[in-house]
């Protein structure tokens, strides 16, 4: 399991939990983990569409998570944002089953996609996850006050002068840039999971940012580990336990926000 050949696989997951975890705590802070969802899920299509053109999945996987990131952007209202998430992706989706069925020689491809590849990453693929990782914190960073400010206060936001939607259609195209790196380590359908269960449990936890986002980090580390120990010693899919380590931490936040505010309720002043 720590052989030469899994190190890459430790590596990369540990960067994708990293990058997960951090965009995902302002995905939820957004309101915006339906549009988290449908950028991995949809840049897919452009995955496929590469696979059949014989090119690089990461150019079609960047190309289309970038379409997706700049139409749910520019198109969404604050009113009609879930109808123009859920046409986005299913535009992509139905362009990705296109895709696929001109060819079935990209099954096996097709499903790594989907599912992720974690335990065949090579070493001459770990740098530019790396580089790409860096890049969505940096990115994240340095708009980290205005992003903060736009999502807890739009209406103060505006008032000061930063732009609610320029600041919308950034977030998403931090979303669609970790995309990019994700989806071949871990699969359209696992990002989600690892995106969202952390952020949301920490969420859950506290309400003070810094630690949310330590917090979503830390999670979505753990459910990586252990979720690739448990994979790789029962070859059971990787994306069960992505999926189970989520929602349980999610849960355990939950159980333990009420405890914490029955303590309060028990111990405070009559």
């Amino acid at each position: 399991m720590f052989s030469s050949l899994m190190m890459n696989t430790w590596i990369a997951a540990s960067i994708v939990a990293v990058i997960a975890g951090i965009t995902g705590f302002f995905a939820v802070l957004r309101g915006q983990t339906f549009a988290a969802h449908a950028i991995p899920n949809g840049a897919f299509a452009g995955a496929a569409g590469a696979a059949l053109l014989g090119i690089d999945v990461i150019w079609g996987l960047a190309a289309f998570a970038i379409a997706g990131a700049l139409g749910i952007g520019a198109l969404g209202s604050k009113a009609r944002h879930d109808v123009v998430t859920a046409l986005a992706l299913v535009l992509m989706l139905g362009l990705g089953g296109l895709f696929v069925s001109f060819s079935n020689q990209y099954a096996d491809q097709t499903y790594s996609l989907l599912f992720g590849e974690v335990f065949g990453i090579g070493p001459d693929e770990v740098q530019p996850i790396a580089w790409i990782g860096l890049a969505a914190i940096v990115a994240i960073a340095v708009a980290f006050r205005r992003l903060m400010l736009t999502s807890a206060m739009p209406e103060v936001a505006e008032a000061r002068g930063v732009s609610v939607r320029g600041m919308e259609i950034y977030f998403l195209l931090v979303v669609a840039l970790a995309t990019s790196m994700t989806v071949p380590v871990v699969g359209a359908l696992l990002m989600f999971s690892l995106m969202i269960g952390p952020a949301a449990a920490a969420r859950s936890v506290t309400s003070r940012p810094g630690v949310a986002i330590a917090l979503s980090v830390v999670i979505a580390l753990a459910i990586t580990w252990i979720s690739i120990a448990l994979s790789y010693q029962t070859n059971w899919p990787l994306g069960f336990f992505v999926g189970i380590g989520g929602a349980l931490f999610y849960l355990l936040g939950l159980a333990s926000k009420g405890l914490a505010s029955g303590v309060r309720l028990r111990y405070a002043p009559q």
